[in-house]
């Protein structure tokens, strides 16, 4: 007997989630000198209203479907990540930048010992939520400029047609990065160079490369 596709539908769904289900708890049993110390923070994470996903090797607690914290283990610690941790007002002064210089919004608390203040942890939980609620999220910054570096071919091309080499001036940083990156990343001679027939024309009229992606 076939299946109809709305039930088999529902069963990959179903199975999805078992799938997920199951590596939370595979991630949450292994063993390490911290497991007593991340079943806490689950515990206290479960108290609230977030919801239990599992994303990047690690249970991510969601709400609304938008990432608010992690729980994750190390060799030689364990902790929290707060996706916009930078609008937390961390009272404690523990929270660390995810990757210094390059994210700004991620905050990590880190332990050392499975022994830490509940009360205190829920707490942050709890802001973080209220600011996804929010919806505090940082900004990309605008008119950023990043110089994109000339491919030779599509800069022998520019100089031979000053109008293009204009127009292409003219353009915003990222049409610009665009441009560049296509011809960039072709990884065989014929294909830079169809490339380059295709946005020559779009470059003289200003139209960008994924313009229509970005309506």
């Amino acid at each position: 007997m076939r299946l109809s596709l709305k039930f088999a539908k529902s069963l990959l769904a179903k199975s999805d989630f078992m799938d997920n289900s199951e590596k939370i708890e595979t991630y949450f049993a292994k063993e390490n000198p911290f497991l007593e110390g991340i079943a806490k923070l689950r515990e206290l994470a479960l108290k609230t209203e977030l919801a239990e996903n599992y994303k990047w090797g690690a249970p991510i607690y969601t709400i609304d479907g938008k990432n608010v914290l992690g729980i994750m283990a190390f060799k030689n610690h364990f902790g929290l990540w707060f996706f916009n941790g930078v609008f937390l007002s961390d009272p404690k002064k523990i929270l660390e930048n995810a990757q210094e210089g390059k994210t700004k919004a991620m905050r990590h608390w880190k332990f050392k010992s499975n022994t830490f203040d509940k009360v205190t942890v829920l707490a942050y939980m709890n802001e973080a939520i209220e600011n996804q609620k929010k919806g505090l999220r940082v900004m990309p910054e605008k008119n950023k400029t990043v110089k994109a570096e000339i491919p030779d071919l599509l800069r022998t091309e520019l100089e031979k047609n000053p109008n293009v080499m204009e127009a292409f001036n003219a353009s915003s940083p990222y049409k610009q990065r665009d441009f560049c990156e296509y011809i960039a990343y072709a990884k065989q001679d014929q294909t830079k160079l169809a490339r380059l027939t295709k946005i020559i024309p779009m470059i003289d009229q200003g139209v960008g490369l994924n313009d229509k992606y970005r309506k």
